[in-house]
């Protein structure tokens, strides 16, 4: 980082030398970019658009990234006109890790931060196949290969797929798509074009003949002719991308009211597979770390303190299979105004298959963000549950299917979000110490009739498994 000019020394403005770095990396196809002990001011964020790039600092507290600017002033405004909000407060990040073609293409458009994967071409169409098959029948495998990261797309024409991935319950069947989730179904006001189709990138593990390929994971949902599957490239993509051993410090500014955040915050994966952040603090922010479209990424041994925040981690827009582990949220040395919230563990937006384990929450709670989720797992986890859960009304139910809270303390009684066998399809709570055996969720149930749940057992033995991604980690082994 010295080499190309950054001084390290709390005051120099270094954010010229840290993007020529990082890109003199990426163009050279790929490296370790290292920030020696000091303190750098950094008037805007750092850009980091190629596969193969590690930013490493020396460790947490002698390598610290000072920015001096939120989002807002460093970089743009993504002003949200229609509702009054500034989506700062949900997507982006002083370090952004985001193919360049993506953030191009949101610029034009101006819907910064919202859309993940831009879809290649159409490589193959996929015969139906139930939920759990790794081996599919394909139109052709001559354009895939074994390694490749794909996309398998599944077109989402509103109630029929969204009550499956509500776990086919009565209730889901019950449910109005069109009046209660209206961005989520086609052809209705409000429709997020984000949500037409069900987009999971996935590892061809072999192609096994000329019209039959192998997954690297068994698919999530049925395939049905209801809801045709295609297999497409996936486009713009940035991979094995890490932030490693170093404090994002964001220059401390008043809080302000709910979803007006102007941008101060840390690490950003968009539009990024196979990527990581290990060894990060995050101090005085907006949001913490963010996903948008995110496949495979691990963030561990990572905290989160300073000035209260908005969103410790937020998993958003179709993120899939991320892992968030031995994090610590809080304490904070602010109070949360009046008129701002705290989320916490966050997934939404047809989000699937993401892990949040082992980690401590001073502040903060469980919170799906509607636009239906759905198996998830939050696991192995303290806290103390003060947060609230959020999301537009408009955007339909908190719970997808296959929700798991397993092995969680509760150490101020409040089981808030936390105990969800009432609230959440066919999903499990087990587990959970610190509240009532029979505690509910204090959420309202979208679903009529009941969820359906699989279990809903909040005590515990010493011989129960608490963490419940490691023990299914070592079954696999």
């Amino acid at each position: 980082m010295r080499n190309f000019g950054a001084k390290g020394d709390g005051t120099t403005d270094d954010v010229v030398a840290f993007n020529a770095a990082v890109r003199a990396a990426g163009e050279q196809g790929g490296g370790v970019v290292l920030v020696p002990a000091g303190t750098y001011h950094l008037s805007g964020p750092v850009w980091m658009h190629w596969s193969n790039v590690v930013l490493r600092g020396a460790n947490r507290r002698n390598t610290v990234l000072y920015f001096s600017r939120p989002l807002k002033e460093g970089y743009r405004s993504n002003w949200q006109v229609q509702q009054k909000q500034e989506r700062w407060s949900w997507a982006g990040g002083q370090i952004w890790v985001i193919p360049e073609p993506v953030l191009r293409k949101l610029e034009e458009e101006e819907w910064l931060g919202t859309e993940g994967f831009v879809p290649g071409p159409q490589l193959a169409s996929v015969a139906p196949a139930p939920r759990g098959t790794r081996d599919l029948t394909v139109s052709t495998t001559a354009r895939l290969r074994a390694g490749d990261m794909v996309l398998l797309e599944t077109d989402n024409p509103g109630a029929p797929l969204l009550t499956h991935l509500a776990g086919d319950t009565e209730g889901a069947r019950a449910y109005d798509w069109t009046a209660g989730a209206p961005q989520l179904v086609r052809g209705t006001e409000g429709f997020y074009p984000q949500y037409g189709t069900l987009q999971w990138p996935v590892r061809v593990e072999r192609v096994l003949d000329a019209t039959t390929v192998r997954l690297a994971q068994p698919v999530k949902h049925d395939l049905r002719a209801e809801w045709p599957t295609t297999v497409r490239a996936l486009g713009p993509t940035v991979t094995e991308v890490g932030v490693e051993r170093l404090t994002i410090r964001n220059r401390v500014l008043p809080q302000t009211a709910h979803n007006q955040n102007p941008g101060s915050n840390g690490v950003h994966f968009q539009a990024a597979h196979d990527c990581w952040a290990s060894d990060v603090q995050v101090e005085n922010c907006d949001v913490g770390f963010g996903f948008t479209g995110a496949k495979s990424v691990t963030v561990s041994g990572t905290v989160i303190t300073g000035r209260a925040t908005h969103h410790p981690f937020v998993m958003r827009m179709q993120s899939h299979d991320n892992l968030v582990q031995g994090f610590t949220v809080g304490p904070f040395d602010t109070e949360l105004r009046e008129d701002a919230r705290l989320h916490g563990l966050n997934v939404e937006g047809l989000s699937s298959g993401n892990v949040y384990r082992d980690g401590f929450l001073y502040e903060g709670t469980f919170d799906s963000h509607r636009a239906l989720p759905f198996e998830n797992a939050r696991t192995n986890i303290r806290l103390i549950n003060t947060g609230t859960m959020g999301g537009s009304a408009r955007s339909g139910p908190y719970f997808g299917a296959r929700f798991a809270h397993w092995g969680i303390d509760v150490l101020n009684d409040r089981p808030y979000a936390v105990t969800v066998g009432d609230v959440a399809p066919r999903s499990v709570t087990v587990g959970v110490t610190g509240v009532a055996a029979d505690a509910a969720s204090g959420l309202k149930p979208d679903y009529p009739g009941g969820a359906e749940a699989l279990a809903n057992v909040t005590d515990v033995t010493a011989t129960a498994v608490r963490d419940l991604y490691e023990a299914q980690r070592r079954l696999a082994r």
